[in-house]
């Protein structure tokens, strides 16, 4: 079986914090809203728990109404959390 979660970047607005990810893991059919980075990598490492942390694939997505700031934000703040887990 793979584990495949759904990552999406979806709008709150016009402002470039005005962003949030919906997170789905696609086996269970589970849905999650992150608020920010710190609370996605939280979120995918409580569900990622079922599977012993074994998530085969994140599939990210973006609604067509996603700035480019708020696209970059979310961007930076993954490169950011991707380069403190590498230490």
């Amino acid at each position: 079986m793979s584990v495949v979660f759904e990552a999406r970047i979806k709008n709150r607005g016009e402002a470039p914090h005005d962003w949030y990810i919906e997170l789905t893991d696609t086996v269970k059919n589970k849905k999650e809203v992150c608020d920010d980075v710190e609370d996605f990598a939280k979120k995918i490492e409580e569900l990622g728990s079922s599977y012993n942390g074994q998530i085969d694939e994140v599939k990210w997505f973006q609604d067509d109404n996603i700035t480019q700031e708020q696209y970059s934000e979310v961007n930076a703040g993954m490169r950011k959390h991707q380069d403190e887990l590498n230490k």
